[in-house]
């Protein structure tokens, strides 16, 4: 197959969409596959180009056999909704230039578009359109019920307008993704008819990503001590996991100096975060930058309870993707989740992990108490156990690759491509 996949984020960058896209075009281009990416230079979670692509246009380069196309944009410094806007715009209008190449260069199979931002579809359909290719969108995050929903954007004429935007690209795709249970539900409200839907769940290389000891952990490193307890939020700082109730809830374990709390990453919220440690004055929460991939074991292995938090309204319109990893490094989750959501039934039924309220830091607070004073290896021992029953990257990749080629009338794999 020739693919081509349209998305402002992609490898390099070591956490989110970009990741995952990274890791797609590269395991299907080890296929044999021809896989070409337009996508914008590396800058998440940061916020801040990386400094090899720093001062570059529009170039190209070849990563793990995928032929990458990058195109300039803005990224603001601080990130407000006027600024996310203007940044996901200025993306699409780099993005005409090279869209015109393409179209004028070659044709692809199979066009995948990375949903957000959900308006880079309609460079995606009008690519597919022209050139009969088959579009598959691919939905990450549903980021305008987010927008709505996170009181982003309020202007209903626009919300009204975007969601009109976005049924016309959903209902014109050959095939429509997500990647969890309650993300399908709201994607088949939206109209899409459930044959055209198919289910690709972020993943985890189980075999990269694994449990470690607590003496190949990171502690060393930071002259963390062994019997310490420590509780670890690691990902992106941003407005919608509502990070703010990790500070509130450090404060109640203020006078316990074997308890401390690490925020691993970066942001647009990180500054707010730091703000705050300072004027409450806590001692017990320590910051650290976002670790390499190949550091991702040792950093999990350093936290005894791994955060995962997301606001009530964020409420299946994301999956948070740091639970792969954790789930494979065999820890153990507090998560805040409501109930009947994707995130709360998978964590429940599999007893992963802890449940407790979204946004309330007594309910944080009572949940890692609890934790603390249990055994948790048997939460460890489940998430292991799911992340290489559910999770496994070869497995899920290849049911992808599967649909793929039956979207374009292939119904069994040929001696074409090889396969390892």
């Amino acid at each position: 197959m020739k693919i081509l996949i349209f998305g402002i984020n992609y490898y390099p960058e070591l956490t989110g969409i970009g990741k995952y896209t990274g890791e797609m075009g590269a395991w299907l281009a080890a296929q044999g596959h021809e896989v070409a990416v337009v996508t914008a230079p590396p800058y998440y979670p940061e916020w801040d180009i990386h400094p090899a692509y720093k001062g570059k246009k529009w170039f190209k380069e070849i990563i793990d056999g995928v032929t990458v196309y990058r195109v300039p944009l803005y990224v603001p410094k601080e990130v407000t909704s006027k600024k996310r806007i203007l940044h996901e715009f200025s993306f699409l209008g780099s993005v005409l230039p090279k869209w015109f190449g393409l179209l004028l260069k070659k044709k692809y199979d199979v066009v995948i578009n990375i949903n957000p931002p959900f308006h880079l579809g309609f460079f995606a359909l009008l690519y597919a359109k022209i050139k009969k290719a088959r579009l598959l969108t691919h939905i990450q995050d549903l980021q305008i019920d987010a927008a709505k929903d996170l009181g982003m954007i309020r202007n209903k004429r626009l919300l009204d307008w975007m969601f009109k935007s976005e049924r016309y690209l959903l209902n014109s795709s050959h095939a429509v993704s997500s990647i969890s249970l309650g993300m399908q539900r709201k994607i088949l409200a939206k109209g899409v008819p459930k044959e055209k839907f198919i289910m690709f769940p972020n993943w985890v290389d189980e075999t990269a990503i694994k449990p470690l000891s607590i003496n190949e952990s990171l502690r060393k490193e930071w002259n963390i001590p062994m019997d310490d307890k420590v509780i670890l939020y690691a990902g992106n700082l941003g407005e919608k996991q509502g990070l703010e109730v990790i500070i509130e809830a450090a404060e109640a374990f203020k006078q316990n100096h074997f308890i401390r709390f690490l925020i691993v990453g970066s942001g647009g919220n990180k500054e707010n975060l730091q703000k705050a440690v300072s004027e409450r004055g806590l001692n017990n929460v320590f910051f650290y930058p976002l670790q390499p991939y190949e550091k991702l074991s040792a950093l999990l292995a350093t936290a005894d309870i791994h955060l995962v938090l997301q606001k009530k309204s964020a409420a299946d319109l994301v999956m948070p993707s740091k639970l792969t990893g954790i789930f494979s490094a065999g820890g153990c989750a507090l998560v805040t989740a409501m109930p009947n959501t994707s995130l709360y039934d998978i964590v429940d039924q599999g007893r992963l992990g802890v449940l407790v309220e979204p946004e309330s830091t007594q309910a944080l607070v009572d949940g890692l108490n609890r934790m603390l004073s249990e055994d948790l290896a048997s939460y460890r021992n489940a998430a292991r156990e799911y992340a290489m029953q559910h999770l496994s990257k070869e497995r899920i990749m290849r049911n992808f690759e599967d649909r793929l080629l039956e979207m374009i009338g292939v119904k069994e794999r040929t001696k074409k491509w090889h396969y390892a």
